[in-house]
C-alpha cells in the first residue's frame, strides 16, 4: 500500500510540471522560518507567566528566575533613573520582538508567492492545452491536452496546499507575539510604578 501511495505521489508531482520545483522550494524555507520562530516563542514563553509568580521580584530583582528575572536586572541595574528604565525596556522590546517581526513579514511573503507560484503553472498548463488543440485532432493531441489540464489543477492545488497551513501558522505566531509585546508593555507599567512608589 505504501509503495502505491509513493507512486501516485510522484506521479502527481511530476504531473505538475517544472514549476513543482520551485514550490518544493518554497515548501522547505517557508516552513523552516515558521517552525523555527514557532519553536523561539514555545523555548522563551515566559509571557505566558502567572502574575502572582513575578510581580514580588519587582521589588527583589535578585531573587527573580528566568527570562523574566534577566529582564527585571538589567531594566533596574544600577538605581537608574526612570527615563533609562524605560529606554531599557525599549531595548528589550526591540532585541526580542524585532526578529520575530521579520520573521512574520519574511513568511508571509514566501506564503503569498505560492499560490501566485501555482497560478504561473495554471498558465503554462492552459497554454500547452491550447498549443495541443492547435495541432489538430489526433491521439497524440488528446494526451497533450490532459498533460496540460492535470498541470494546470496540480499546481493550482500544490499552491494553496502549501499556503493555507501557512497562514494558519503565520496568525498563530502573531498571536504569540502580541501576547509577548502585550506582557513586555504590563512588565514595564508595573516596574515603573513599583519603582516610582519606592522612591518617595
Amino acid at each position: 500500500m505504501s509503495s502505491s501511495f509513493y507512486e501516485s505521489m510522484i506521479e502527481i508531482w511530476t504531473g505538475g510540471g517544472w514549476l513543482m520545483i520551485p514550490l518544493a522550494i518554497l515548501v522547505i524555507v517557508i516552513y523552516y522560518v515558521l517552525f523555527d520562530t514557532w519553536g523561539f516563542l514555545s523555548r522563551n514563553n515566559f509571557y505566558r507567566e502567572d502574575p502572582n509568580a513575578w510581580e514580588h521580584w519587582i521589588d527583589r530583582p535578585e531573587d527573580s528566575q528566568g527570562e523574566i528575572g534577566h529582564i527585571l536586572r538589567y531594566v533596574r541595574g544600577d538605581r537608574l533613573p526612570i527615563a533609562d528604565m524605560r529606554w531599557r525596556f525599549e531595548e528589550v522590546r526591540i532585541a526580542l520582538l524585532k526578529p520575530i517581526t521579520r520573521r512574520i513579514i519574511f513568511g508571509s511573503i514566501l506564503t503569498g508567492t505560492a499560490p501566485l507560484t501555482g497560478l504561473l503553472g495554471t498558465v503554462a498548463g492552459m497554454l500547452s492545452t491550447f498549443g495541443g488543440l492547435s495541432t489538430g485532432a489526433g491521439g497524440e493531441t488528446v494526451d497533450v491536452v490532459a498533460g496540460g489540464i492535470s498541470q494546470a489543477l496540480i499546481t493550482t492545488q500544490a499552491g494553496l496546499i502549501v499556503a493555507i497551513p501557512a497562514y494558519i501558522i503565520i496568525a498563530s505566531i502573531k498571536r504569540r507575539r502580541d501576547e509577548m509585546e502585550l506582557f513586555l508593555s504590563k512588565l514595564e507599567t508595573y516596574t515603573v510604578k513599583r519603582v516610582e512608589h519606592l522612591r518617595k
